[in-house]
């Protein structure tokens, strides 16, 4: 059965959507994206992924096209079209289509919208149980990354040397520092069981999946230090983890080769995985 995507409006099988080659997101990357996580048919964390996508839309100038509720109900509506158990929906907004020039078109240019549902398993991502090995890269981006652009190709690259090393994810790095994985938020466990992240700033992106998990080792009494952690420290971390919504809690148990800890998921990783699976259950 063909999957049915969402194109400016309208629900249409996959095989029939087309963008035009004008389109600013092609010509430009001039677009913004949202990806939300979808458990037993259910949209997870959603409102704050929209509120986010919202947030960066204004930040480069594109009008939201729609209203929070009729994100959520077009949302709704692609899952149950495509039958959507457990997987991804994505979203992204462009400038819309005009005449290629860098200045941005006229400003009653209507935005272009796309989004689609993607199968995957989340909960049960055998990673989950053996832990991803990671790399670090150089990060190479831009210097807003707080924005979630289209604009990927960093990204692209860090995670093809990821691939190319036969590991998960690739953890960029900017003057001896982590800055975040390539589609992820970094975090550490010191030997004194502290959960470390990066703190927010225009350097990283504002994980959805981040702030839920550091809410709930809040509320389990875990001390959270938000701050930049060297990538020494990573390798003497008792703990290693990424978040998103496409691994919710992934533990990482290599980096550059090295294990961390002792080389295999570690349980305050493995509680933090749980309390957030419970947590998306009962979205």
């Amino acid at each position: 059965m063909s999957r049915t995507v969402y194109l400016n409006g309208s629900f249409v099988p996959l095989e029939e959507a087309r963008i035009p080659i004008m389109d600013r997101g092609f010509l430009f990357a001039d677009g913004i994206y949202e990806v939300s996580a979808v458990l037993d048919g259910r949209l997870v964390d959603n409102e704050a992924h929209l509120a986010r996508l919202d947030r960066s839309l204004g930040e480069i100038g594109i009008r939201n096209p729609y209203p929070t509720a009729e994100w959520i109900r077009l949302e709704t509506e692609l899952v149950a079209r495509n039958d959507l158990k457990e997987g991804l929906v994505y979203m992204q907004v462009t400038r819309g289509v005009a005449e290629r020039d860098f200045a941005f078109p006229p400003a009653d240019t209507p935005p272009s919208v796309v989004m689609f549902t993607q199968t995957k398993s989340i909960r049960g991502n055998p990673l989950a149980e053996t832990g991803a090995k990671v790399i670090t890269v150089e990060d190479l981006r831009w210097k807003r990354r707080d924005i979630k652009s289209v604009a990927l190709l960093a990204q692209v690259l860090a995670k093809q040397a990821a691939a190319a090393a036969g590991v998960a994810e690739a953890w960029m790095v900017e003057d001896g520092s982590v800055t975040e994985g390539s589609s992820s938020t970094a975090f550490i466990v010191t030997t004194d069981r502290r959960i470390v992240t990066r703190p927010l700033s225009t350097a990283l992106l504002p994980g959805i999946t981040r702030a839920a998990v550091l809410h709930l080792a809040a509320e389990a009494n875990l001390t959270v230090e938000e701050r930049l952690f060297s990538v020494e420290e990573a390798y003497a971390a008792s703990e290693a983890f990424y978040t998103s919504a496409s691994a919710f809690v992934m533990p990482v148990v290599s980096l550059d080769g090295r294990p961390i800890g002792a080389g295999q998921p570690g349980p305050l990783t493995r509680r933090l995985r749980e309390l957030y699976i419970a947590m998306a259950k009962g979205a």
